[in-house]
């Protein structure tokens, strides 16, 4: 009889764990459908990176390319958002030039999710929420994904305990899952590292003239509200800074630094012609004080602790 109780009892617990896991599943694969994009009139094209790199074709990495053309011959201009998933600023404005912007001269290619992959899940132990959402002026809700900073590691796993990138540097080996650690990237290397080389292929085949890397970081971050240029587009970030200065934009000029390796303004700036930019705005969601990540603390960026924390000093 004692034998049956215990017996009985692990199968109800047996029950309990399979139904949390089949609950879990749930919840953890609706990440994997992309929110809709609604491309506007301006939006002439719609390709998919692997077109620059066949071996990612089927997979977690391919995504989407917007191309924007003009009437007239001009630059081509490549705007990355979704280098970090869990920086929804970045993602959101490359939206926002796919729905809205048409070109009167020249081709705008827009990657809204550049790591495709990150926008499948979470960064572990961080609580963040899954989805954000944006009321719109009919009252209705636009969901958006809140993604990982690094690749999901159904697409790459495991990672090296150090990672050797391609200039010969080394890094922790988790930042090969960090797409903006892994410029210019290898053909045949790490799953991120693909995405990075069918970027940089783009970038080379399509004779880019100007790349802009769309990010956010903590408030505390010391590189912040800022452009950081590649020593070759120091004219374009002044004139940049000076002209948003003029219609009351405060923003910093950070130079790339030359021994910071993988990063968007230092690879593609030094393996192309483009002249290349990142630009970095804050959100107290990236940062170490804040409190409870919520969808209200993604989207409008006030948290008691940082206010208390800025009253404090």
């Amino acid at each position: 009889m004692v034998s049956l109780k215990r017996h009985f009892k692990f199968l109800i617990f047996v029950a309990i764990v399979a139904v949390v896991v089949v609950l879990s599943a749930f919840s953890f694969t609706a990440m994997w459908e992309d929110p809709p994009i609604i491309p506007g009139s301006g939006v002439t094209e719609i390709r998919m990176l692997s077109e620059w790199l066949p071996s990612i074709e089927g997979t977690m990495l391919d995504t989407e390319v917007y191309v924007i053309n003009g009437s007239e011959d001009g630059g081509k201009f490549l705007l990355l958002g979704g280098t970090h998933p869990n920086e929804p600023g970045g993602t959101l404005a490359a939206v926002v030039f796919i729905e809205n912007v048409s070109a009167v001269s020249g081709t705008i290619y827009v990657i809204p999710r550049s790591n495709h992959s990150a926008f499948t899940h979470n960064d572990a132990m961080e609580g963040s929420p899954q989805f954000f959402s944006i009321q719109l002026p009919d009252g209705s809700q636009r969901v958006f994904r809140f993604g990982s900073r690094r690749t999901n590691p159904i697409s790459q796993w495991p990672d090296p305990t150090i990672y050797l990138h391609p200039t010969g540097a080394t890094l922790g080996g988790g930042e090969v899952s960090n797409l903006n650690r892994t410029f210019p990237g290898r053909e045949d290397g790490y799953s991120t590292e693909k995405v990075a080389a069918a970027i940089m292929n783009l970038v080379l085949e399509e004779e880019i003239d100007l790349v802009c890397d769309l990010h956010e970081s903590s408030p505390e971050y010391p590189v912040n509200n800022a452009i950081v240029f590649h020593q070759d587009s120091a004219e374009l970030a002044i004139m940049t800074q000076m002209m948003l200065e003029m219609e009351g934009v405060d923003i910093r000029l950070e130079e790339s630094p030359v021994n910071l390796r993988g990063l968007t303004h230092r690879e593609i700036g030094d393996n192309s012609d483009a002249q290349v930019v990142l630009l970095e705005v804050s959100n107290p969601s990236q940062g170490r004080l804040r409190g409870k990540t919520t969808e209200d603390l993604v989207t409008k960026g006030i948290d008691k602790f940082y206010l208390q924390a800025s009253k404090d000093g």
